[in-house]
Protein backbone atom coordinates (compact mmCIF):
# COMPACT_ATOMS: atom_id res chain seq x y z
CA UNK A 1 0.00 0.00 0.00
CA UNK A 2 1.93 2.93 -0.95
CA UNK A 3 2.24 5.71 -3.81
CA UNK A 4 5.98 3.88 -5.01
CA UNK A 5 6.63 1.69 -7.55
CA UNK A 6 5.35 -1.94 -6.67
CA UNK A 7 7.54 -4.75 -6.02
CA UNK A 8 7.41 -8.18 -5.36
CA UNK A 9 4.95 -8.77 -2.23
CA UNK A 10 7.15 -10.55 0.18
CA UNK A 11 5.74 -13.39 2.66
CA UNK A 12 5.00 -10.65 5.01
CA UNK A 13 3.21 -8.08 2.46
CA UNK A 14 0.89 -11.76 1.37
CA UNK A 15 -0.01 -11.61 5.29
CA UNK A 16 -0.88 -8.09 5.51
CA UNK A 17 -3.16 -8.64 2.47
CA UNK A 18 -4.86 -11.45 3.71
CA UNK A 19 -5.98 -10.19 6.82
CA UNK A 20 -6.78 -6.66 5.46
CA UNK A 21 -9.36 -8.72 3.15
CA UNK A 22 -10.86 -10.54 6.13
CA UNK A 23 -11.20 -8.21 8.48
CA UNK A 24 -12.80 -6.10 5.98
CA UNK A 25 -15.14 -8.41 5.46
CA UNK A 26 -15.77 -10.03 8.83
CA UNK A 27 -14.46 -8.04 11.39
CA UNK A 28 -11.52 -8.31 13.83
CA UNK A 29 -13.11 -10.82 15.72
CA UNK A 30 -14.30 -12.93 13.08
CA UNK A 31 -11.28 -13.79 11.86
CA UNK A 32 -8.68 -16.21 13.28
CA UNK A 33 -5.10 -16.55 12.94
CA UNK A 34 -5.51 -19.94 10.98
CA UNK A 35 -7.72 -18.16 8.60
CA UNK A 36 -5.47 -15.55 7.68
CA UNK A 37 -2.49 -17.59 7.29
CA UNK A 38 -4.72 -20.23 4.85
CA UNK A 39 -5.90 -16.62 2.98
CA UNK A 40 -2.00 -15.63 2.69
CA UNK A 41 -1.03 -19.09 1.13
CA UNK A 42 1.20 -19.83 3.79
CA UNK A 43 2.47 -23.41 4.86
CA UNK A 44 3.90 -21.97 8.15
CA UNK A 45 1.22 -21.73 10.70
CA UNK A 46 3.77 -19.50 12.98
CA UNK A 47 4.80 -17.11 10.34
CA UNK A 48 2.28 -14.53 11.74
CA UNK A 49 3.36 -14.63 15.21
CA UNK A 50 6.80 -14.58 13.31
CA UNK A 51 6.75 -11.46 11.45
CA UNK A 52 4.18 -9.64 13.60
CA UNK A 53 4.14 -11.15 17.19
CA UNK A 54 0.20 -10.89 17.20
CA UNK A 55 -2.54 -10.40 15.47
CA UNK A 56 -3.30 -7.05 17.17
CA UNK A 57 0.10 -6.15 15.97
CA UNK A 58 -0.40 -7.22 12.30
CA UNK A 59 -3.96 -5.23 12.77
CA UNK A 60 -1.65 -2.24 14.31
CA UNK A 61 0.69 -2.38 11.31
CA UNK A 62 -1.95 -2.10 8.55
CA UNK A 63 -3.99 0.88 9.92
CA UNK A 64 -1.02 2.62 9.81
CA UNK A 65 0.08 1.64 6.32
CA UNK A 66 -2.81 3.09 4.84
CA UNK A 67 -3.04 6.11 7.57
CA UNK A 68 0.12 7.23 6.90
CA UNK A 69 -0.52 7.48 3.35
CA UNK A 70 -3.36 9.00 3.48
CA UNK A 71 -2.05 11.34 5.70
CA UNK A 72 0.84 12.12 3.91
CA UNK A 73 -1.46 13.04 0.74
CA UNK A 74 -3.79 15.59 3.11
CA UNK A 75 -0.76 16.92 4.36
CA UNK A 76 0.24 18.01 0.90
CA UNK A 77 -2.60 18.65 -0.48
CA UNK A 78 -3.07 21.10 2.56
CA UNK A 79 0.62 22.73 2.06
CA UNK A 80 -0.53 23.29 -1.93
CA UNK A 81 -4.05 24.44 -0.98
CA UNK A 82 -2.24 27.18 0.83
CA UNK A 83 0.43 27.93 -1.23
CA UNK A 84 -1.83 29.21 -3.52
CA UNK A 85 -4.01 31.35 -1.41
CA UNK A 86 -5.26 29.11 0.92
CA UNK A 87 -8.83 27.85 0.99
CA UNK A 88 -11.99 30.11 -0.88
CA UNK A 89 -14.70 27.68 0.82
CA UNK A 90 -15.61 24.77 3.21
CA UNK A 91 -15.25 22.20 -0.09
CA UNK A 92 -12.25 22.83 -0.82
CA UNK A 93 -11.27 21.32 2.79
CA UNK A 94 -13.31 18.71 2.38
CA UNK A 95 -12.21 17.60 -1.06
CA UNK A 96 -8.84 17.14 0.91
CA UNK A 97 -11.09 14.92 3.68
CA UNK A 98 -11.72 12.73 0.65
CA UNK A 99 -9.59 12.06 -2.07
CA UNK A 100 -6.56 11.52 -0.22
CA UNK A 101 -8.29 8.51 1.33
CA UNK A 102 -9.08 7.10 -2.18
CA UNK A 103 -6.76 5.07 -4.74
CA UNK A 104 -4.54 3.60 -1.96
CA UNK A 105 -4.15 0.16 -2.97
CA UNK A 106 -1.59 -1.24 -5.49
CA UNK A 107 -3.34 -2.46 -8.84
CA UNK A 108 -7.02 -3.00 -9.57
CA UNK A 109 -8.90 -0.90 -12.30
CA UNK A 110 -10.16 1.37 -9.70
CA UNK A 111 -6.72 0.96 -7.25
CA UNK A 112 -8.88 -0.16 -4.47
CA UNK A 113 -8.67 -2.95 -2.69
CA UNK A 114 -10.23 -3.32 0.96
CA UNK A 115 -8.52 -0.39 3.36
CA UNK A 116 -11.53 1.70 3.57
CA UNK A 117 -13.42 -1.31 4.98
CA UNK A 118 -10.82 -2.82 7.33
CA UNK A 119 -10.17 0.83 8.86
CA UNK A 120 -13.68 0.79 9.28
CA UNK A 121 -14.49 -2.46 11.28
CA UNK A 122 -11.44 -1.38 12.96
CA UNK A 123 -12.51 1.85 14.52
CA UNK A 124 -16.42 1.09 15.41
CA UNK A 125 -15.01 -2.47 17.12
CA UNK A 126 -12.27 -1.73 18.49
CA UNK A 127 -12.22 2.09 19.11
CA UNK A 128 -8.71 1.77 21.10
CA UNK A 129 -6.80 -0.23 19.18
CA UNK A 130 -7.13 2.25 16.26
CA UNK A 131 -6.15 5.21 18.44
CA UNK A 132 -3.27 3.20 19.81
CA UNK A 133 -1.80 2.45 16.51
CA UNK A 134 -2.62 5.96 15.20
CA UNK A 135 -1.06 7.39 18.56
CA UNK A 136 -1.44 10.79 17.49
CA UNK A 137 0.90 10.94 14.48
CA UNK A 138 -0.82 9.88 11.78
CA UNK A 139 -3.92 12.15 11.40
CA UNK A 140 -2.33 15.18 11.42
CA UNK A 141 -3.51 15.79 7.95
CA UNK A 142 -7.21 15.34 8.76
CA UNK A 143 -6.49 17.64 12.22
CA UNK A 144 -5.25 20.45 10.03
CA UNK A 145 -8.38 20.04 8.68
CA UNK A 146 -10.57 20.94 11.38
CA UNK A 147 -8.87 22.99 12.23
CA UNK A 148 -9.42 25.05 8.95
CA UNK A 149 -12.81 24.52 8.99
CA UNK A 150 -13.37 25.82 12.43
CA UNK A 151 -11.83 28.92 11.53
CA UNK A 152 -13.88 28.77 8.27
CA UNK A 153 -17.39 28.65 10.67
CA UNK A 154 -17.17 30.71 13.77
CA UNK A 155 -20.53 31.52 13.67
CA UNK A 156 -21.36 27.83 14.48
CA UNK A 157 -20.95 27.33 18.53
CA UNK A 158 -17.82 24.85 19.19
CA UNK A 159 -20.10 22.25 20.46
CA UNK A 160 -22.51 21.35 17.12
CA UNK A 161 -19.75 22.43 15.12
CA UNK A 162 -18.11 19.07 17.27
CA UNK A 163 -20.84 17.13 16.67
CA UNK A 164 -21.22 17.54 13.59
CA UNK A 165 -17.48 16.16 12.91
CA UNK A 166 -18.78 13.16 14.60
CA UNK A 167 -21.04 13.14 11.89
CA UNK A 168 -18.74 13.84 9.01
CA UNK A 169 -16.41 11.21 9.94
CA UNK A 170 -18.68 8.72 10.24
CA UNK A 171 -20.21 9.48 6.88
CA UNK A 172 -16.86 9.55 5.10
CA UNK A 173 -16.14 5.98 6.30
CA UNK A 174 -19.45 4.37 5.49
CA UNK A 175 -19.57 6.47 1.96
CA UNK A 176 -15.94 5.26 0.99
CA UNK A 177 -16.51 2.10 2.45
CA UNK A 178 -19.54 1.57 0.19
CA UNK A 179 -17.71 2.65 -2.72
CA UNK A 180 -14.64 0.54 -2.37
CA UNK A 181 -17.07 -2.56 -2.21
CA UNK A 182 -18.72 -1.69 -5.46
CA UNK A 183 -15.61 -0.93 -6.97
CA UNK A 184 -14.22 -4.40 -5.79
CA UNK A 185 -17.26 -6.75 -6.73
CA UNK A 186 -17.00 -7.08 -10.93
CA UNK A 187 -20.57 -8.32 -10.49
CA UNK A 188 -21.82 -4.47 -10.17
CA UNK A 189 -22.03 -1.53 -12.29
CA UNK A 190 -19.21 0.80 -11.47
CA UNK A 191 -19.90 3.95 -13.35
CA UNK A 192 -21.36 5.90 -10.64
CA UNK A 193 -18.43 5.28 -7.57
CA UNK A 194 -16.11 5.16 -10.09
CA UNK A 195 -16.31 8.89 -11.54
CA UNK A 196 -14.54 11.62 -9.61
CA UNK A 197 -17.41 13.78 -10.08
CA UNK A 198 -19.61 11.37 -7.39
CA UNK A 199 -16.64 12.05 -4.78
CA UNK A 200 -17.12 16.04 -5.85
CA UNK A 201 -21.03 15.51 -5.31
CA UNK A 202 -20.08 13.58 -1.93
CA UNK A 203 -17.92 16.90 -0.83
CA UNK A 204 -20.26 19.13 -1.72
CA UNK A 205 -22.90 17.06 1.01
CA UNK A 206 -20.14 16.78 3.50
CA UNK A 207 -20.02 20.36 3.49
CA UNK A 208 -23.77 20.81 3.34
CA UNK A 209 -23.63 19.04 6.70
CA UNK A 210 -21.16 21.58 8.55
CA UNK A 211 -22.43 24.66 7.19
CA UNK A 212 -26.50 24.05 7.92
CA UNK A 213 -27.73 26.42 9.36
CA UNK A 214 -27.49 26.17 13.36
CA UNK A 215 -31.30 25.97 15.21
CA UNK A 216 -30.37 26.47 18.88
CA UNK A 217 -34.13 25.12 19.68
CA UNK A 218 -33.64 21.51 18.92
CA UNK A 219 -30.93 21.54 21.57
CA UNK A 220 -31.35 20.50 25.52
CA UNK A 221 -29.29 23.03 26.75
CA UNK A 222 -27.91 21.26 29.85
CA UNK A 223 -26.95 17.95 27.44
CA UNK A 224 -25.53 20.46 24.94
CA UNK A 225 -23.24 21.57 28.04
CA UNK A 226 -22.20 17.65 28.89
CA UNK A 227 -21.69 17.15 25.56
CA UNK A 228 -19.00 20.15 25.03
CA UNK A 229 -17.22 18.88 28.50
CA UNK A 230 -16.88 15.51 27.36
CA UNK A 231 -15.59 16.37 23.85
CA UNK A 232 -12.91 19.00 25.85
CA UNK A 233 -11.82 16.13 28.14
CA UNK A 234 -11.97 12.92 25.79
CA UNK A 235 -12.40 14.01 21.78
CA UNK A 236 -12.83 11.35 19.54
CA UNK A 237 -10.27 10.43 17.45
CA UNK A 238 -11.30 10.90 13.49
CA UNK A 239 -11.74 8.80 10.79
CA UNK A 240 -8.67 8.31 8.28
Amino acid sequence: MSDTPELKPTARDWIKLAARRLVAERGVDGVTTREIIKAAGQKNQGSLNYYFGTKEELIREIVVDGAKLIDERRNTALDDLYAKGGPQSVEDITDILIFPAVRISRGGQYQEDSYSRFVTQVQDYHPALFADALANKWNSGYQRCLTELRKMLPDIPPVVLNQRFTFVGAYLGSVLSKRERVLTDQSRPTKLWASDGTLHHFSQTMAAILTAPYLAEVFDEEEFDLGERKATAAPEKPRT
